[in-house]
């Protein structure tokens, strides 16, 4: 019976393999799916829509082939058309029945730079979510959502590449392969013992191999004529036996082996040891081999461990939310080009180079440094700029331009290094982000909870009444309660960091003033000092908790004249209006603005809290002769 149990074990493991080897052979499809795009060769820009790429589920691979360098990204669909609508494209949806068809969609709008085309090369624009450049040939996985869509070119004058296919890998998963060919290793596994006990049960039922001859009778010497008579030996025991024979006539057993039994005849227990070994160390070994052949995509996925959820911020998306303007990793790659940029220009004193980047208060300040550090060689104390690694991206949500992201920057390298809060702005889709405000955050000052990149926020009306102080009267409280101190209507509004920025300014003040006195010039002179904010909209960003970010800029203006007709101001030893102005003295007097950059926290209408001063920057603007 158990040889029966051994070959049911062996067909149904013989079963079991096959099943799972055929699984993962000549039952598994193929890996993926591809779509070839027919596609006009003539337009300089190839948009390949959003259906397109989703005509299947699974993780998209672009490839595209032609002579010469290939640039390929993509974007949101909206943002990639905007990009294309002073000039003309192909576009590729999908028609009927799946299939991809192609079209030609004229501009929109007049090219910016004239012409049939608009001859822009679409490398290196920030609105790219991500992009890739290669010669010839050209491929890369993306897997991107609904909304979503590609655009290949060249330089944005030749004709974009049109031998392009979009492929879909294909779930060839088997999660039963495994499982089928360990159920059959373990059931020849098995059939193996079941045959071995089988044969030894069947060797110990057959008794000794062979038995030896039974007693002989006895007989009694016969004498031959003419044999000499053979010499009786005496035994110890008495008994009479022949030289060669015992008495009895049968021969001596093998020593050690019991009377009547022999062993089987050429058979030992090592040869039949190693013969077992010979049949079973195969199948052990092919057992181990289909185990450990077995990948991931042969078993079931049972899931990861379920990670243990750490407390965060409750956050609602409004209704009708628009997408953020930038993702997280696209905010951290623009940054990183800017500070690129910013970093060469302030080494070579290259204010072209930094209008590429920087624009507003930013660049005024960086015109007036370069201008000073090229006359000034003790000026060599590093500017603000944005660090290495962006912390927190706090992206506008919107489908318009301009659109705004607020970057917290900080220092990889140095960790006393000051974190720099800026904003970028994106004033059309042809444009790169330009930093329009920077400055340094303070240790003491603590950034508000707001909302993840993913979700993006609102922008806030300049005249919005839900904060505790409307945006659009920030920049002119801050200025009043400097200008006035505890007699400002707005004294107690804002925190310790904006009291300690707000006295060392009028500390400032009061050495000018010190410094007249000792030179016994305030009899023949007088200063004025000013705060006041420019005719410009704040930028205002909503934080959790229905409060604003808002950044605000301020101009500290300083004016000397003389306060009798024959009374001259002289610069003496100060530099910087030497240089500006390039003059040593006036009758009129001079005029000298510093630009002080604000971010501030401000909290929703009704809250007990106050306005947060989160950093701060000053720059010298401008240092005139008075009209």
């Amino acid at each position: 019976m158990r040889f029966v149990w051994a070959v049911v074990a062996f067909v149904l493991a013989t079963v079991l393999i096959g099943a799972g080897i055929a699984q993962r052979t000549i039952f598994m499809g193929p890996t993926e799916q591809t779509m070839a795009l027919s596609v006009d060769g003539s337009q300089p820009y190839l948009l390949v829509d959003a259906e397109v790429l989703s005509a299947h589920p699974g993780l998209q691979t672009l490839l595209v082939r032609g002579e010469g360098e290939i640039f390929a990204a993509y974007a949101r669909t909206d943002d990639a058309e905007a990009w294309l609508s002073d000039t003309s494209y192909t576009k590729v949806t999908l028609g009927k029945g799946d299939r991809p068809v192609s079209e030609t969609v004229e501009p929109q709008q007049a090219p910016a730079g004239g012409g049939e085309t608009s001859g822009r090369n679409p490398a290196g624009s920030d609105l790219w979510l991500d992009s890739f450049a290669e010669e010839d040939y050209l491929v890369t996985g993306m897997q991107l959502t609904p909304g979503h869509s590609v655009l290949i070119a060249r330089d944005g004058i030749e004709p974009a590449p049109d031998d392009v296919a979009v492929s879909w890998g294909v779930d060839t998963r088997t999660p039963l392969a495994g499982p089928l060919m360990t159920a059959g290793g373990i059931l020849l596994l098995a059939g193996l013992v079941l045959y071995f006990l089988a044969i030894r049960h069947q060797r110990r039922g057959r008794g000794p191999l062979r038995k030896g001859p039974g007693p002989l009778p006895e007989t009694q010497p016969i004498e031959m004529q003419g044999a000499p008579e053979r010499e009786a030996i005496e035994s110890g025991d008495g008994t009479a036996v022949d030289g060669d024979r015992p008495a009895n006539g049968r021969p001596e057993p093998a020593s050690g082996a019991p009377e009547g039994e022999e062993r089987a005849s050429g058979r030992t227990p090592r040869t039949a040891l190693r013969r077992r070994l010979a049949i079973g160390l195969p199948a052990l070994t092919l057992t181990a081999v289909l185990a450990t052949g077995c990948t991931s995509e042969s078993w079931p996925d049972f899931g990861a461990e379920t990670p243990t959820p750490t407390p965060t911020p409750t956050v609602v998306t409004p209704e009708d939310q628009k997408p953020p303007v930038v993702t997280k990793k696209q905010g951290q790659r623009i940054v990183s080009e800017i500070a690129k940029v910013v970093k060469q220009a302030d080494t070579d004193l290259d204010i072209a180079r930094a209008e590429t980047r920087l624009s507003g208060i930013v660049l005024e300040g960086r015109r007036t440094e370069y201008a000073l550090r090229a006359a000034i060689a003790e000026r060599t104390e590093p500017l603000t700029a944005p660090r290495d690694r962006v912390k927190i991206v706090l992206p506008e949500a919107t489908d318009s331009w301009p659109r705004t992201v607020l970057a917290l920057t900080v220092s990889e390298k140095d960790e006393k290094a000051a974190p720099v809060l800026l904003t970028m702005t994106q004033d059309d889709p042809w444009s790169n982000y330009h930093v329009t405000e920077m400055a340094d955050m303070p240790a003491a000052a603590e950034f508000p909870d707001v909302a993840p990149a993913w979700l993006g926020t609102t922008r806030i009306p300049a005249e919005s009444p839900f904060l505790a102080l409307a945006p659009e009267q920030v920049a002119d409280a801050f200025a009043d309660f400097v200008d006035n101190g505890d007699k400002s209507e707005f004294a107690g509004r804002f925190d310790a960091t904006a009291e300690k920025l707000a006295q060392s300014i009028r500390d400032s003040r009061t050495a000018v003033l010190t410094g007249l006195k000792e030179k016994q010039a305030d009899t023949t002179s007088s200063v004025a000092f000013d705060m006041k904010a420019p005719d410009e909209t704040p930028l205002s960003l909503a934080t959790l908790g229905s409060g604003a970010v808002v950044a605000v800029r301020v101009d500290d203006v300083d004016t000397i004249t003389p306060t009798t007709a024959d009374a001259v101001i002289r610069i003496g030893d100060n530099q910087e209006a030497s240089v500006l102005t390039g003059v040593k003295e006036s009758a009129k007097g001079f005029t000298t603005t510093y630009g002080i950059q604000l971010f501030f926290s401000v909290p929703a209408q009704g809250s007990k809290e106050q306005i947060r001063l989160l950093a701060y920057h000053q720059d010298l603007l401008s240092v005139k002769v008075n009209q």
